[in-house]
């Protein structure tokens, strides 16, 4: 198992590498220029403009930028923002615990949810429950988040007034009236965002259990006198959740990825509203570091994924 992680590990740092330079090329080629705000400004004059520009080394060919920018993230240095002239280590974790307080919430709380009402769907098959969990489920995968989250600003906020719709970063918990408040502005982005995690864990753990239930060893462990509960649990669950690990492990990036839209809508000042306004200003740098973070997160939980199997699965041995 040790080899193999560490094979794994070595062949991840080209990918790495490969991923960053298209990453890196792309942004730079792309067409936009970070002082362009200087450039529609008269007050600035030509020379001004060529002096921030040469400070902020683009008066450089780009690899020769993307090497410098390569060297310096392997000391864990990810930069200075154009527009804010901040380390972006430090913008990126400002952002990263409001993210991982709604976003990685929500999906845990998918994770949760979804997984026994998958198994409770294909145990009961064709019944009002696996009908109530299918119906749930084509609604949470079909319902895009932008819409659901406008429909449930519209009727928790606007009619109803129970929850506020603008999350307020700068709301600080110290007391149990701002934990509370905290729990209000929280709600219904992760509302959101569970509802689409649950329905899609729901319907592949239900495909996945109603594909091993007719087998044989299933028939067997029941002829043998086992409890249902254990033969569920213990022998088809199992069993059932070796794929359903990469769904839920390639699924962590998702988490940072996957929510630029909620965060959008509720104001949520995280990694994903980050990566938007940092897209629409042209800042090479801070697209860049959150773009391969998300790449690291492929990677490492592709890795993941593989030693759950070898957890789940006693058959699957690495060397």
């Amino acid at each position: 198992m040790g080899r193999f992680i560490l094979r794994r590990l070595l062949i991840s740092i080209p990918t790495l590498i490969v991923i960053s330079f298209v990453v890196y090329a792309i942004l730079a080629l792309a067409p936009g220029d970070p002082l362009s705000q200087f450039a529609a400004n008269p007050q600035v004059p030509p020379e001004v403009r060529e002096r921030i520009r040469e400070a902020l080394g683009l008066n450089q060919p780009w690899y020769i930028r993307y090497v410098k920018w390569l060297q310096a993230l392997v000391t864990g240095d990810f930069g200075f923002s154009f527009m804010s002239h901040s380390p972006v280590r430090d913008l990126i974790a400002q952002r990263l615990p409001n993210t991982l307080a709604v976003v990685g919430v929500a999906y845990v709380v998918g994770v949760l949810i979804g997984l026994p009402i998958g198994v409770l769907s294909a145990v009961k098959r064709y019944s009002p429950v696996d009908h109530s969990a299918t119906t749930f489920a084509f609604i949470g995968i079909s319902v895009p988040t932008f819409f659901t989250g406008l429909l449930l600003i519209i009727i928790f906020s606007v009619k109803l007034h129970w929850l506020p719709f603008i999350y307020d970063s700068n709301l600080k918990v110290h007391d149990l009236a701002t934990f509370t408040d905290q729990i209000k502005q929280s709600i219904m982005p992760i509302m959101v965002l569970a509802l689409a995690d649950t329905a899609v864990l729901t319907r592949y753990v239900r495909a996945e259990m109603l594909e091993r239930l007719p087998l044989d060893y299933v028939r067997t462990a029941r002829a043998k006198g086992l409890r249902e509960r254990f033969v569920i649990i213990g022998h088809v669950l199992r069993n059932s959740l070796i794929p359903v690990v990469t769904l839920v492990a390639l699924g962590v990036p998702a988490v940072f990825g996957g929510a630029i839209v909620t965060e959008q809508i509720f104001r949520v000042p995280g990694i994903g509203e980050l990566l938007v306004r940092s897209i629409g200003d042209d800042d090479i740098p801070v697209v860049a570091a959150i773009v391969f973070i998300f790449a690291v997160l492929v990677v490492l939980f592709n890795l993941v994924a593989d030693i759950l199997y070898a957890v789940l699965d006693p058959r699957i041995r690495y060397t």
